[in-house]
C-alpha cells in the first residue's frame, strides 16, 4: 500500500517554513490523539503518519532526500524515517509541542491524562475592566458523565487490558530499531472496560454547556488571561480534568483610550476659551475634574490630571488622566457673530500676525526659506 505524500498528510506546500509545519502537526496530531478518539484504529494510524511526516519534513537532510525521491529515500531504514525509527518514545518529538496539552509525556504515557484545556474570551467595557466585575459564562465542554461518576463503566468496574498488561504502550519492532506506541486495543489507558456506560458509552465524558461565575479583578487590559482550575475539560476515564483560561478584551470607549496605567482623552473647547481662558469641566471614570485653562493656549496642550488613571492588577498606584484640548471652529453661526467675527479678523493686519499667531508666521517662515533652497 502506498504512504500518502508527507506535505499532504500535514496540509502544508512543498515550501513551508519549520514554524509552518509545526502549526500544521499540532492541528493534525490533537486531531487524531488517541486520548481524542480511544480505540479507534483509523485515528491511531492518522496519529503515526502526521508524526512520521513530521519527523522528516523538520529534518533538513532527511526533507532533501524526500523532495528529491520520496518514501523510496527511506527504503530499508535508510535515513532513519519511516513510520517513526530514530526515537526510542513516540513522547519524544511531543516535549515541545504537547506537554502542556495533554499534561506532559508522551502520548502513550501511563501517568494520568489530564483534560484539555479551553480558551474563552471575554468582551467588557472599560469601566467593568478598571472596576472589575463578576461575570457569568456558558461555555460547551466535556464533563464526567454522571451515571458512570466519569469512569465509563456501567458497573463502576474495569480490568487491566490483557494487550498492553496495564502499560498503555506497546512496543513495535522494524528491523533494527524499536518504537513505543499507545496500545491500540486501550488507547493507552492501560485499562479496558467489560460493560461500557450507556450514556457516555464508555469514554465516561458527556458534552455539556457549563455555567460559570468569572470574578474579574479589578483593573485588567487587553490579553490577561485568568485562569480558573480545573473548569476545562474533564479528563478521560476519570482522569484529572484541564483549566479554562479567560481572556479578557476591553471594547473600545467613546471618549478615553487606554495606554498601560494611563488614561487620554480629547477636550473641546471654543476658540474664545482658549484665547481668553477659562475653566474646563472634564470627565474622569469616577465622575467628574477641572482644568484651568490659560489664556492663550494653543490646540493639542496636554493636561495632567494625577491618579485619575487606572490602577491595574500589577501596580500599586493608579495612572493619570491626559487630557488633550482641542480648540473647535464654530459651526452653526448666527449673522450677528460672523459680523463679530468679520470685526475680530479686521484687527489682524500683516504687521501684527507675528505678534498675534506665532504659528501661523513660523510656518510662513519655514515655506519661503524651502522655496527658496528649491529655486537656489
Amino acid at each position: 500500500m502506498s504512504k500518502r505524500d508527507y506535505y499532504e498528510t500535514l496540509g502544508v506546500a512543498r515550501t513551508a517554513s519549520e514554524e509552518e509545519l509545526k502549526k500544521a502537526y499540532r492541528r493534525c496530531a490533537m486531531k487524531h490523539h488517541p486520548d481524542r478518539n480511544p480505540g479507534d484504529a483509523a485515528a491511531l494510524e492518522a496519529f503515526k503518519e502526521c508524526k512520521e511526516a513530521y519527523e522528516v519534513l523538520t529534518d533538513p537532510a532527511k526533507r532533501r532526500s524526500y523532495d528529491a525521491h520520496g518514501h523510496a529515500a527511506f527504503e530499508h531504514g535508510v535515513g532513519g524515517a519511516g513510520g517513526g525509527q530514530g526515537y526510542a518514545d513516540m513522547g519524544d518529538i511531543f516535549g515541545d509541542i504537547f506537554g502542556n496539552i495533554f499534561g506532559g509525556g508522551g502520548p502513550g504515557a501511563r501517568a494520568p491524562r489530564r483534560g484539555a484545556d479551553i480558551g474563552y474570551v471575554m468582551e467588557l467595557d472599560l469601566d467593568e475592566a478598571v472596576a472589575g466585575i463578576d461575570k457569568r459564562i456558558e461555555i460547551p465542554t466535556l464533563v464526567a458523565c454522571a451515571p458512570c461518576n466519569g469512569s465509563g463503566s456501567e458497573d463502576g468496574k474495569v480490568e487491566t487490558c490483557a494487550t498492553c498488561h496495564g502499560r498503555g504502550q506497546v512496543r513495535m519492532q522494524r528491523g533494527i530499531f524499536s518504537m513505543q506506541q499507545p496500545c491500540p486495543h486501550c488507547g493507552g489507558r492501560g485499562q479496558t472496560i467489560k460493560s461500557p456506560c450507556q450514556e457516555c458509552n464508555g469514554n465516561g465524558r458527556v458534552e455539556e454547556e457549563k455555567v460559570l461565575s468569572v470574578k474579574i479583578p479589578a483593573g485588567v487590559d487587553n490579553g490577561d488571561r485568568i485562569r480558573l482550575s480545573g473548569e476545562g475539560e474533564a479528563g478521560p476515564a476519570g482522569s484529572p480534568p484541564g483549566d479554562l483560561y479567560v481572556e479578557v478584551r476591553v471594547r473600545p470607549h467613546p471618549i478615553f483610550q487606554r495606554d498601560g496605567d494611563d488614561l487620554h482623552c480629547e477636550v473641546p473647547i471654543r476658540i474664545s476659551q482658549a484665547a481668553l481662558g477659562d475653566t474646563v469641566r472634564v470627565p474622569t471614570l469616577d465622575g467628574e475634574a477641572e482644568i484651568r485653562v490659560p489664556a492663550e493656549t494653543q490646540s493639542g496642550k496636554l493636561f495632567r490630571l494625577r491618579d485619575k488613571g487606572v490602577k491595574s492588577v500589577r501596580s500599586r498606584a493608579p495612572g493619570d488622566l491626559y487630557c488633550r484640548v482641542v480648540v473647535e471652529t464654530p459651526v452653526n453661526l448666527t449673522s450677528e457673530q460672523r459680523e463679530l467675527l468679520e470685526q475680530f479678523e479686521g484687527t489682524f493686519t500683516s504687521e501684527n500676525a507675528r505678534r498675534h499667531s506665532p504659528k501661523s508666521s513660523t510656518f510662513v517662515d519655514g515655506v519661503k526659506g524651502f522655496w527658496e533652497r528649491m529655486t537656489s
